[in-house]
């Protein structure tokens, strides 16, 4: 039985048209993967059918959810079918929730939104749902604020609210974009496994192929607003038409092309050579609160012990899982937090043990690019005055010629014109803000960039051009990289060695692709399964299918 029907739906914002003639069907119990590059409507298609758009959108075409037409509700009806027969899990859980309210409180508004029932009983409800979703009160309190939970825990807190009244179509905004391997396995489970329990149809918005192969009974792709290919799984993967359909299918299995072999610490040519980055022993302790006030403080420790060596055009990746001390090691080689105990050479010189002139100096040779390109630029600044914040580390300065030049060379390394430095960080894409915050890296000519999940945020085809770029850029200039991510299928691709981290520790190292094939850690071992990969899972969901 057909539960959500779009037939022919256009919504036009403005002068803009974003979607065109969107027709998708989804039965109950099952799951429709919608897909796509950003920007080509398909959160906008989700907000029609909740019926959450700007006040100026015009929205025309038959949008119905079982025997109720959206398009002739009135607002008090839409309120009252938000919740009980159609919920949503949006896609940045910190923003979805109010930073104010605890966890508890949250959920328990839904509930007595959408109820009759005593405020005890919602609050029985509320900490049923949160146990549901694996947050059992025991273990984690509704007294706590979502400031106080893992990103995977956070979703959890949304997902309990989406199905409080457990309604017969979830919709999922990208709900595994911000998470670790572990947590997204663990969230695409746990929405498997509500689907089977309510027989609640799920429409899967994502950009990730290999989440949607695993995912999805019928598959709808999507590219500027229009639906150009559309049919079951796995079927559809060996008669792609569309070229847009190819090219993402392409783009989800990208591996960059190196013009120069690997490099491994453990070569006797490259062991001779003085390392760009060598740490030895990094510990870092962080204190907890105070239990009682007569009580000693207890710490915790984020990073323990931790060695680590970068030669020059060598790219190391680090993964683990959110929490470990990924980006707490990435502080301390940035010179931003100093380990209580161990030895950090940058360039055979230490920045703990250095004044601030010479702090400086060595703060030119390792730069960062952040995970997030729409938020590391201030909206206000021009990206030429952006891109140009580092040279400040240059003491004596630099004239305004010598300025200009290096934002020009450093934009031109990035395949951006030098003329886009006088446009503002919201003219440009998503894949063009984060050449922009390569590009303010590479100002300073580093000997080495942290790159801290540079691509998490990207859909699939932008993610293979930066990684290309990125692959370039080292063999060109010479560059070593720290490469931390959670993606698994992106750092395989694109380093020599990688190394292993969990609560703290190197559990496992060596050469990316010993350690991906032959994992020895029990964690490692785990971590690489919980990664979807796109050609096993359609293997696999074709070896089910029926002979």
């Amino acid at each position: 039985m057909t539960l959500l029907s779009l037939d022919q739906v256009n919504l036009t914002i403005g002068q803009h048209q974003i979607l065109k003639n969107v027709s998708l069907s989804l039965e109950a119990g099952q799951c429709l993967g919608l897909v796509g590059e950003s920007g080509s409507g398909k959160s906008l298609t989700a907000l029609s059918i909740m019926q959450l758009l700007p006040p100026k959108a015009q929205l025309s075409g038959s949008l119905r959810l079982g025997s109720h037409d959206l398009m002739a509700m009135s607002e008090a009806e839409l309120c009252g079918l938000r919740g009980n027969g159609m919920g949503m899990v949006f896609q940045e859980p910190m923003t979805a929730l109010n930073p104010l309210k605890p966890i508890g409180a949250q959920v328990l508004e839904s509930i007595l939104l959408h109820t009759a029932c005593t405020r005890r009983e919602a609050e029985d409800k509320a900490r049923h749902l949160l146990e549901r979703v694996g947050l059992p009160p025991d273990q984690i309190s509704p007294n706590r604020f979502p400031h106080q939970l893992s990103g995977g825990q956070k979703q959890r807190v949304i997902i309990a609210m989406a199905i409080a009244m457990q309604p017969k179509l979830i919709i999922a905004d990208e709900p595994t974009t911000a998470l670790d391997v572990t947590s997204q396995a663990e969230i695409l489970k746990l929405l498997r496994a509500l689907m089977q329990e309510d027989q609640s149809a799920l429409l899967l918005i994502s950009h990730d192929l290999a989440v949607v192969a695993d995912m999805a009974d019928q598959i709808a792709i999507m590219k500027e607003g229009e639906i150009v290919e559309t049919g079951p799984l796995p079927q559809l993967f060996e008669t792609l038409s569309h070229p847009y359909s190819q090219s993402l299918f392409d783009a989800s299995t990208h591996v960059p092309t190196r013009a120069k072999p690997p490099l491994y610490n453990d070569d006797p040519a490259l062991v001779s050579e003085t390392p760009i980055l060598i740490t030895n022993d990094i510990t870092r302790d962080y204190p907890l609160p105070r239990q009682f006030p007569t009580f000693r403080r207890a710490h915790f420790r984020a990073v323990d012990h931790v060695d680590l060596t970068i030669h020059a055009g060598q790219s190391v990746g680090l993964v683990g899982e959110s929490g470990c001390g990924k980006s707490t090691l990435a502080r301390a080689l940035l010179g931003l937090e100093a380990p209580q105990k161990g030895d950090i050479r940058i360039s055979d010189r230490n920045p703990y043990a250095s004044d601030q002139a010479a702090l400086m100096e060595i703060r030119k040779d390792i730069q960062i690019v952040f995970q997030d390109p729409n938020g590391s630029f201030n909206p206000r600044h021009k990206v030429g005055r952006s891109i140009a914040e580092p040279l400040h580390l240059y003491r004596d300065g630099l004239s305004k010629e010598e300025r200009n030049q290096r934002i020009a060379e450093s934009l031109t390394q990035v395949g951006l014109s030098p003329d886009v430095a006088e446009r503002f960080p919201h003219e440009f894409s998503g894949g063009q803000r984060q050449r922009l915050a390569i590009a303010r890296a590479l100002i300073t000519r580093p000997k080495i960039i942290i790159a801290d999940e540079p691509v998490s945020a990207l859909d699939v085809s932008i993610r293979a051009q930066i990684l290309d770029l990125l692959t370039d850029l080292r063999d060109r200039l010479d560059l070593a990289y720290l490469f931390i991510s959670h993606d698994l299928s992106v750092v395989r691709a694109i380093t020599d060695e990688v190394l292993v981290m969990y609560q703290g520790k190197i559990i496992e190292r060596g050469r990316t692709e010993a350690v991906f094939s032959n994992p020895q850690a029990l964690y490692t071992r785990r971590l690489i399964s919980a990664a979807p990969d796109l050609h096993d899972t359609i293997a696999k969901r074709q070896a089910e299918q029926p002979q």
